[in-house]
């Protein structure tokens, strides 16, 4: 990579930590309402990820989702404006932190349901090959949802139908509260890939570039009709689970340990100042700006209306309910949740 993508890589990290912090900020001060779960200490996985993959490769991911929606290049007001719950937000401030979404970037959204997202994931793949593209499809979860069936099934048909799905399992070692050795019998994560004799890797999850490089190598094999993979990449949240966690489970020594290892600070001082690609000035201004475009973001979210009744129902169907027919009816929108007179 040449100065200008390098120094870009850090500039997104940045921006992530300083957006979430805003986050922490505006949820303290009942702006943001709900559940709230942070990226700090994360932010090397989603930039080196998205860093190695086009713009028309998928990604689906789980709850943690900021990073990503960031780092994909979504309009940082209107993700601000979606976890307020405003019109202005990525979907009109229906889905809140949880469910960002942007189909023109090719980012199907947060899932709040634990594993819930691998099957969508896994069906998108699927379509990649079904109309012979050559797209990759990027699924993200924590580790916790290797425990579930949801996880285990869906290895084994991508495995045995060979689809290009990288399954990215970000282990920040605590599902929750619950640390990784209490909740899993296999504490490498990736090691459960072998299970399904799918291609499987580790990689520092603090660490940028080895992120970048590692999905490099599983898209370009994927693409090649190679089949799915499973890479664990290794962190740590320097944040509780949600804005609504104590954090009491965690050791202080251990949390603040882990803080000695910011993928952000290590990125600039054994890359970026070793190799003289930046020089503190820079640095500085990158954080006044980046401060600037979160502040900005923050007003145009609290400016934003809160979405108009009359709206409740739209994007419930992929087509608008003003041209869906079902049965040959035309479904009205006070009627959109009542067919045959019965819900659902």
């Amino acid at each position: 990579m040449n100065r200008e993508e390098l120094v870009s890589l850090y500039r997104q990290m940045v921006l992530i930590r300083v957006f979430e912090d805003k986050c922490a900020e505006m949820y303290a001060k009942a702006k943001i309402a709900g559940f709230l779960h942070l990226y700090n200490g994360q932010e090397a996985i989603a930039v080196g990820a998205l860093a190695a993959l086009r713009p028309d490769d998928d990604l689906v991911t789980h709850y943690r989702d900021h990073g990503y929606a960031l780092a994909r290049g979504l309009d940082v007001p209107a993700v601000m404006a979606e976890l307020y719950g405003r019109s202005g937000g990525t979907t009109g401030g229906r889905g809140g932190s949880m469910h960002i979404a942007d189909v023109s970037k090719h980012f199907w959204g947060g899932y709040a349901i634990v594993g819930g997202h691998l099957p969508l994931a896994t069906g998108l793949a699927y379509a990649a090959v079904h109309h012979k593209t050559d797209r990759v499809v990027l699924c993200v979860m924590g580790e916790g949802s290797t425990n579930i069936g949801t996880f285990h099934a869906t290895l084994n048909w991508a495995q045995l139908w060979r689809l290009p799905v990288i399954f990215l399992v970000e282990n920040n070692q605590y599902a929750m509260g619950t640390a990784l050795s209490v909740h899993s019998s296999v504490t490498e994560i990736y090691k459960k890939a072998l299970a399904y004799d799918m291609c499987a890797e580790r990689a520092d999850g603090k660490d940028v570039l080895a992120m970048r490089d590692a999905v490099a190598r599983l898209a370009e094999r994927a693409r090649k009709g190679e089949g799915p993979a499973l890479l664990e990449a290794v962190t740590y949240r320097f944040r509780g689970h949600s804005m609504a966690d104590s954090d009491v489970q965690r050791p202080r020594e251990e949390v603040n340990e882990q803080k000695q290892r910011d993928p952000i600070t290590m990125f600039l001082n054994d890359v970026l100042f070793k190799q003289n690609l930046i020089a503190q000035a820079e640095v500085d201004q990158i954080q006044k700006d980046v401060e600037a475009e979160v502040e900005a973001a923050a007003q145009f979210a609290d400016a934003s209306p809160e979405p108009e009744l009359n709206t409740l129902y739209k994007d419930i169907y992929a087509q608008s309910v003003e041209n869906m027919q079902v049965d040959g009816s035309l479904i009205r929108p006070a009627t959109v949740l009542s067919r045959n007179g019965k819900h659902g």
